[in-house]
């Protein structure tokens, strides 16, 4: 696993290769025998596999404190990675809005994102390519809940007409929200939003009775209904609106396809095991901090989903979401962003 040191080193390495070419080539033609022989062992420092474009080994993996991430670290703990040949480093993201910057900057190779992040991603230009879902819904395991305060006596899809809704605008919450109370019978004049855009404030609002009803993800949401709220609705039933995915920068995937098939490869395996022993993992998520330690008694570990990626039907429902708040211009390419790279030839 890589240092930020090490990484600086890197990075100014592949900045500066050129300079010290020069300077070398420059030395060589003036120099004695002697020097030419340490100006060729300077000149191939300045030309590492890097500057050539060859494939890389290691991928850079942001992760947030979240559920979706644990196949990863299992994988991690497993050597799962290493036994593919391939080397990750862990690169801890505070917030989606932090994960979102460094992959912008090249600083992350894959991510676990949505499909909304992803679209917004590649509204101009095609960035991130989704190929494997990370996590999905289940019959007894939602991902998304819609909560009623204690105090507001709403315990029904039916009481939300005109209730503003407390969501994070523009995400993926934004929109499986929307979709959930369309398929309840509500009209679109009918459903109100409130925008709070950091979970905790949501959840914080949502128990103070600051807002009458908020989505929350699991397991946060849990933590909410043990301390009051009232579920009103949630995604168990509607696996085509939700679902995180694994993400991968266009770049690196283009010049990298066999390391992110071995990745992919590593997290099927890693998936497989905490399918079969869910109660292994208890102490790697209490490490990684992916529960609240309150729920860590009574948490249950959700089924992963074994390999797929999404469908083109569930993409044109999520461009016709974001068409229709113009926060995308036109409809971007399902081929383009989303490859299912394990059967890929």
């Amino acid at each position: 696993m890589k240092t930020r040191y090490g990484l600086f080193q890197y990075e100014w390495l592949y900045k500066h290769h050129n300079i010290l070419r020069d300077y070398a080539f420059h030395i060589y033609k003036k120099g004695v025998l002697v020097k030419k022989i340490l100006v060729f062992f300077l000149l191939l420092f300045c030309f590492p596999p890097f500057a050539f474009g060859q494939p890389k080994n290691t991928i850079k993996v942001g992760i947030l404190p979240i559920l979706d991430s644990l196949p990863i670290y299992v994988a991690l703990d497993k050597g799962y990675f290493k036994d593919k040949g391939i080397d990750v480093e862990i690169i801890p993201c505070a917030s989606a809005a932090e994960r979102d910057q460094l992959m912008a900057a090249g600083a992350l190779d894959i991510i676990i994102n949505d499909l909304i992040a992803l679209a917004l991603f590649n509204k101009d230009r095609i960035n991130l390519v989704a190929i494997r879902y990370a996590m999905l819904p289940q019959k007894d395991h939602p991902q998304f809940y819609i909560l009623s305060s204690k105090r507001s006596g709403i315990n029904h899809p039916k009481g939300l007409k005109n209730v503003p809704v407390g969501i994070s605008e523009a995400t993926i919450i934004h929109y499986v929200t929307e979709r959930l109370l369309e398929g309840s019978g509500l009209k679109k004049e009918e459903i109100r939003f409130i925008p709070i855009q950091r979970i905790p404030d949501r959840l914080s609002a949502l128990e103070r009775g600051e807002v009458d009803a908020a989505t929350l993800p699991d397991p946060l949401a849990i933590l909410a209904m043990k301390k009051g709220a009232v579920l009103v609705l949630d995604d168990s039933k509607e696996k085509s609106y939700s679902g995180s995915i694994y993400s991968v920068r266009k770049e690196f995937l283009e010049k990298n396809l066999k390391t992110t098939r071995a990745f992919l490869l590593s997290i099927n395996k890693a998936i497989e095991d905490i399918n079969k022993d869910k109660g292994k993992w208890a102490n790697l998520i209490v490490e990684k901090k992916l529960v609240p330690p309150v729920l860590l008694n009574s948490f249950k570990i959700p089924t992963y989903p074994s390999f797929d990626v999404p469908d083109n039907k569930k993409w044109e429902d999520i461009m016709l979401w974001l068409r229709d708040r113009s926060l995308i211009r036109t409809s971007i390419s399902y081929n383009d962003s989303i490859k299912d790279i394990l059967r890929l030839r």
